[in-house]
């Protein structure tokens, strides 16, 4: 006989045993996984199946018959609807556990590495710590985030991982469609007018605001202004981004200056930035210290090493590193942030900094004919990791140390595993909370070339 197959909609008591990557609990019902929506690690809850798949179930908490120490009351009013917190329902501490196991379960499972990931280094600060805001627009007008694996618009007064200069800016946006009648997108019917809100702060206090639209201009332009300066003492600028193209992407293609400056200027690593709209900047500010002092100490720097640092963007990781090294270049295929970068040597009175605007591969190429071998190698890729011809070209340049900066645990574990098959070894990770109450962990690693055993 077979047993009876678990029912879509029938509540099981089960026990909580840890966090999937997207901070649901894990519970095991008939040998079957079950991602359980609300779970708290060791609780003992009453869950109702939502549904029934071939290889794993998913469901949601009815009722906690034996709860943890670990869960609190979210502080959050749209914390259910909002799908930008994964973990205010646990305390801070629970979280990091969760994280730094996530880290080195996929180091180990995927990576094949024999390691202990013992440290997560969190955060001071685990509210208010974005400094940029991304607020979708929808009919309404609604101003705020997408619900949870929806695109449907949350509209959201204040969020406690933006600032409050955020809030009111997005406030200000809001009151003045309603009263002048401005109308938001429409995503279905690919018409309306209002996409995104934009907000960028600095350490000083200091915002940008860019309203992103589907068309060259709107109507009312001086009274958005005077809104918007009246809302928030601190704004600097306010730029109109033109984005007409029928996707996700949020970012527009030309962008045009409504009052005061196009940029915001920031201090990061004792380094000066200037961003613009587009410019790649890490949005925590005081963790983004903690992973790249991180990633100087794992590069073992004496002064005396060439440097090439991939991915560099606007330069950030690549002037922390050449304050210790003897040579840094950074590489970058897209040319504005090349640019940017090397006005932030500029500004920072960096001179032993060079920037390549090329790939990985034009890069190494490039180097190669000038005679360079760097001693160590820094990457920083996106999400989805590096592409395994980037692994390869990096074995090829044969640095003694590679350090990888990731945002993906599960993309980190695949590239270990392709650089041990090519002779590097990883020999230590910390992972580096810099999104606190959301799913997202950093990990800094380091690779080292296997040393040949004389014959």
């Amino acid at each position: 006989m077979q047993p009876n197959k678990p029912l879509e909609g029938h509540t099981y008591p089960l026990r909580i045993e840890g966090y999937s990557s997207d901070g649901a609990g894990v519970a095991r019902l008939d040998g079957m996984v079950v991602f359980v929506q609300g779970g708290v690690r060791g609780e003992l809850c009453q869950v109702r199946l939502t549904h029934v798949g071939r290889s794993a179930l998913w469901g949601v908490v009815r009722e906690v018959t034996e709860s943890s120490p670990a869960r609190i009351t979210p502080d959050c009013p749209y914390y259910d609807r909002c799908g930008g917190c994964a973990f205010r329902h646990i305390t801070y501490a629970e979280e990091l556990e969760a994280k730094r196991t996530r880290v080195e379960d996929c180091l180990r499972r995927l990576g094949g590495a024999d390691i202990h990931v013992t440290e997560i280094l969190g955060a001071a600060r685990p509210d208010r710590y974005r400094n940029k805001a991304q607020f979708p627009v929808a009919p309404g007008p609604r101003i705020g985030f997408y619900q949870s694996r929806t695109h449907k618009v949350v509209d959201v007064k204040d969020c406690l991982l933006q600032s409050e200069a955020a809030a009111r800016l997005r406030g200000a946006v809001k009151d003045w469609m309603m009263e002048y009648s401005i109308p938001a997108y429409n995503e279905k019917a690919r018409s309306g007018l209002v996409r995104h809100v934009y907000v960028r702060t600095n350490r000083r206090g200091e915002s940008l605001c860019c309203l992103l639209v589907n068309g060259v201009g709107v109507p009312r332009e001086s009274e958005l202004v005077r809104a918007l300066r009246t809302a928030e003492p601190g704004l600097v600028g306010i730029v109109l981004g033109v984005n007409k193209s029928h996707t996700n992407v949020i970012l527009g293609d030309s962008y045009r200056t409504l009052w005061g400056q196009d940029f915001l200027s920031d201090t990061l690593c004792g380094s000066d930035f200037r961003l613009s709209v587009p410019s790649f900047y890490q949005v925590n500010p005081d963790q983004t210290e903690v992973l790249y002092g991180k990633a100087v100490e794992l590069a073992q720097l004496t002064g005396t090493e060439t440097v090439l640092d991939l991915y560099c963007g606007i330069g950030t990781i690549s002037l922390v590193m050449a304050r210790q090294a003897g040579r840094v270049w950074g590489a970058e295929v897209v040319p504005q942030a090349v640019d940017d970068a090397i006005q932030n040597a500029r500004r920072s009175g960096i001179e032993n900094a060079r920037f390549l605007c090329a790939d990985a591969g034009e890069a190494a190429r490039q180097l190669a004919r000038e005679g360079v071998r760097p001693d160590v190698i820094c990457v920083d890729p996106p999400r989805k990791g590096l592409a395994e011809d980037v692994v390869a070209t990096i074995a090829q340049m044969a640095p003694q140390r590679v350090v990888y900066v990731s945002c993906d645990p599960a993309t980190l574990g695949r590239d270990v595993k392709r650089f041990a098959a090519l002779g590097y070894t990883l020999d230590t990770a910390t992972a580096v909370d810099l999104f606190p109450r959301t799913v997202h962990v950093e990990t800094v690693a380091r690779l080292v070339k296997k040393r040949l055993r004389p014959c």
